[in-house]
């Protein structure tokens, strides 16, 4: 048993939602470093582990991102379409298996190898999910279809192929605001495209 498993004490656990992820409210014990035990709840979103990739071609120093409508950021005030790196959900496949599925569907990249080059929690406080961070070079052989997703999971995605520089340019100026894409992009600034 774990450190952490011998300061929680699970009381009661409660399913808020179960329709497009599982919403539960959580009631534990937490033995405080003080050693007094302390109440606590917590609602907990589990939508699954995902993966996320970023596709570059370091000779011509470009990179591949996608634009989606994303309906939880409008309704935080943002216009919605945010810029991103290629992601999904693993849905019990591999990360590996999921990321270049994914890039393909999303891009229309067929990419071989990838490489993980780290994983994270994105959200800790309240979501579930753990992300898998990838980099995989890309060519116009590696271009087999046109991209944009799967329609019958509504999405509408545009891709964008640009040089590195102007993304992240496109971060500076607050064009580029999704977590895991600038992750990657400040990952690719230190590792891939430092000269």
């Amino acid at each position: 048993m774990s450190e952490t498993a011998e300061r929680i004490r699970l009381i009661s656990s409660q399913v808020l939602s179960d329709d497009w992820y599982l919403l539960k409210k959580t009631t534990f014990d937490f033995l405080r470093a003080d050693g007094s035990w302390q109440r606590q709840q917590r609602e907990t979103y589990d939508r699954g582990n995902g993966a996320t990739l970023l596709l570059y071609q370091l000779a011509s120093r470009r990179v591949v991102l996608v634009r989606q409508f994303r309906f939880p950021a409008y309704v935080n005030g943002h216009h919605g379409m945010l810029v991103e790196t290629p992601a999904g959900l693993l849905d019990q496949a591999s990360p590996e298996q999921r990321i270049r599925a994914e890039a393909e569907e999303e891009t229309g990249y067929r990419v071989g190898e990838v490489r993980k080059v780290f994983e994270a929690f994105m959200s800790p406080g309240s979501v579930t999910e753990k992300l898998y961070f990838f980099v995989a070079e890309y060519d116009a052989g590696s271009k087999v279809g046109q991209g944009g997703g799967l329609e019958d999971e509504g999405e509408d995605i545009e891709v964008m192929e640009l040089p590195f520089d102007e993304a992240m340019a496109m971060v500076w100026r607050g064009e580029i605001c999704d977590g895991k894409t600038i992750m990657l992009l400040q990952y690719a600034a230190l590792h891939i495209f430092a000269a």
